[in-house]
């Protein structure tokens, strides 16, 4: 039967229309398939990249970074390093003085480049560049090996006392076969794409990218010679003679610049963030009470509360507030390390039954310390526990106390006055009077001078001179740290400055005569001058606290001798030994305190040597520093 014509036109078209379809449906495939392989050379370098750069050890030269180099990863990563380090500032003390950092390149001799701006972050360090007194000690000439002066420099002020440490403990290069695949591996990955774009060389791209996983492979089940498969030369030689081919052939250098580039960053953003992640976990370390210490303190409350020691307050009143007698006052809330201090005076002093030490703490280590000072003696002297946030204050006081507050410890950046041509910045601590120091004057309304004594120092001559010494109408006695003065402070203190060539002063050793500290309302003052701070703008209260501070006490402090206290045992790696015999007290000022294990190791023996080591829960805490 024929059909119609116009059945046979339309049969046709239904035919032709099934043939497109499934030409079409064969085609999409295809075109997805070959477009996915173009950009597979590219996805497989980037895989690579991510998956071994945590394990790799190329070494990053400071070159200049090429602007087409940013890539998502490294974006990514550098954020993420970024956000962490944001979330962990705000757990951290007193070290990472970022505003030292927007100033860094201020070279003017003397030139503050950071003021010292306590903030909960960690703390940092520095080596001096010619010999000279500071604090009473000499301190030597020292550099840090291996790091160039511009690197050092902005680590010491950017991470601190991290960087010194991390110099101290640096180990030699090892495991050179790994370090030469590793750095195989990159040429290989930089000249991969390059090689892939050419489909005359399948074998040899076939080949490079064969070796690049057997590479990542090895480099990512072990990180040291002894750990490599056997034969790992041969397969050394196999990679060499491939990128040697891959090096014999016509590329366009651009793309494998580009490349190496892209590598290079990549490592250099990963360095970076592994730095400061270790600057954290350094700052977590040394800001964080040991286990054995946190310990120790509830073990000791546990048992005040088992059997609490006799009340002695009242038969003891008349003493602790006799003015005839030296009076020594400690914040802290340390029991070891005030334990330290007390012990340490009293062993070198000739007169021990005259000694009334203050021990000013928390609610938190109040009754753990109660216990500890009622069990142990330290010869004929006196020992007071006060829980500094029960105490029974003027409301004018409680309002500069709230809470504890130690002193007031920061870093600070500058150039040394030795060698003004120098560009080597030097990098210190310093700490001066907390807030909880101006309510001294109302908790002691009795007496006329004090000691204050940091938690951090160790005694090794009397002390006794100090209550002859005649102040000449000044407040506060203490040695001075003339490398920095408050005319290049003009910019953090304002205008308020009345004899700028006047040194910045250090606490840890201070005489304080608190009769004419009365007489001239200094803790109106500081109160005054800590409230402008505080409403000129966000600034944080321990900043505004280390400010209000220097400018209540300017023209009122009498400069000890030199001799009497060394400073930096805390951060200081470079000081001469020679001077721990003159000086009367020794300063761990500064992030590594002896109570700790990143505590530097010459030092600690000075502190240790003051432990009082018979007791039970010493023991029990495996407390040994």
């Amino acid at each position: 039967m024929t059909l119609p014509a116009a059945k046979r036109r339309w049969r046709g078209f239904v035919i032709a229309a099934v043939l497109g379809l499934v030409l079409l449906s064969m085609l999409v495939p295809l075109a997805f398939l070959l477009g996915l392989h173009n950009s597979f050379h590219s996805a497989t370098a980037y895989a690579t990249e991510k998956q071994s750069s945590a394990s790799n050890g190329f070494e990053v030269y400071n070159q200049h970074k090429s602007s087409n180099s940013a890539n998502q990863s490294k974006g990514d990563q550098s954020t993420h390093a970024e956000d962490l380090i944001r979330r962990l500032i705000p757990t951290l003390p007193k070290d990472f003085n970022t505003s030292a950092l927007k100033e860094v390149e201020n070279k003017t001799t003397g030139t503050v480049p950071g003021f010292p701006v306590p903030i909960d972050v960690p703390k940092p360090q520095h080596r001096v560049d010619s010999t000279r007194i500071v604090g009473g000690a000499a301190v030597v000439t020292g550099n840090m090996k291996g790091v160039s002066e511009e690197s050092e420099n902005f680590c010491e002020v950017k991470f601190g006392s991290y960087c010194l440490w991390r110099q101290d403990h640096k180990e030699e290069m090892k495991d050179h076969m790994v370090k030469k695949l590793k750095d195989r591996l990159y040429v290989a990955r930089a000249y991969y794409p390059s090689i892939a774009k050419l489909p005359a060389h399948n074998k040899l791209s076939q080949e490079l990218k064969q070796n690049i996983q057997e590479f990542e492979r090895v480099l990512s089940e072990t990180s040291t010679d002894a750990d490599l498969p056997q034969q790992m030369g041969k397969r050394l030689e196999r990679m060499e003679a491939v990128i040697a081919r891959a090096k014999s052939f016509v590329l366009d250098c651009n793309n494998v610049d580009k490349k190496l580039r892209q590598l290079v960053d990549l490592t250099e953003d990963e360095a970076n963030f592994h730095m400061k992640q270790s600057a954290f976990l350094y700052q977590l370390a040394v800001q964080t009470v040991p286990k054995s210490l946190h310990c120790l303190s509830m073990r000791l409350a546990v048992e005040y509360f088992r059997s609490p020691p006799p009340d002695v307050e009242q038969s003891m009143a008349e003493k602790y507030m006799n003015p005839s007698l030296q009076h020594f006052v400690i914040f802290s809330n340390n029991i070891l390390a005030s334990s330290v201090v007390i012990n340490s005076t009293v062993m070198q002093s000739k007169e021990s039954e005259n000694q009334v030490f203050h021990v000013l703490t928390d609610g938190e280590n109040y009754f753990s310390m109660k216990l500890w000072f009622f069990r142990n003696t330290y010869k004929q002297a006196t020992v007071q526990v006060l829980n500094i946030e029960g105490l029974n204050l003027n409301d004018h006081a409680k309002a500069t106390l709230s809470r504890l507050s130690l002193s007031e410890e920061f870093r600070i950046s500058f150039h040394g006055v030795d060698k003004p041509s120098s560009t080597r910045t030097r990098t210190q601590y310093m700490s001066v009077f907390s807030h909880s120091h101006y309510v001294l004057p109302e908790i002691f309304h009795t007496l006329k001078k004090v000691v204050v004594l940091d938690d951090d120092i160790v005694v090794q001559q009397d002390l006794s001179a100090l209550w002859s010494l005649d102040l000449e109408g000044k407040v506060n006695g203490a040695v001075q740290f003339c490398a920095v003065r408050l005319a290049q402070l003009k910019k953090y203190l304002g205008e308020n400055i009345s004899d700028g060539n006047s040194c910045a002063w250090m606490s840890g050793l201070n005489i304080v005569d608190l009769a004419r500290w009365r007489e001239l309302d200094l803790t109106g003052t500081f109160q005054r001058l800590l409230q402008e701070h505080l409403n000129g703008g966000e600034e944080p209260f321990q900043a505004a606290s280390v400010r209000a501070s220097l400018l209540a006490f300017q023209d009122l402090v009498h400069p000890l001798d030199d001799t009497w206290m060394l400073s930096g045992l805390g951060h200081d790696y470079g000081l001469n030994i020679e001077a721990f015999n003159k000086a009367a007290v020794l300063h761990f000022n500064g992030n590594m305190k002896p109570w700790i294990d990143l505590g530097i190791p010459k030092y600690r023996g000075y502190w240790k040597r003051f432990l009082i080591r018979e007791n039970q829960f010493m023991s029990d805490c495996n407390v040994n520093p």
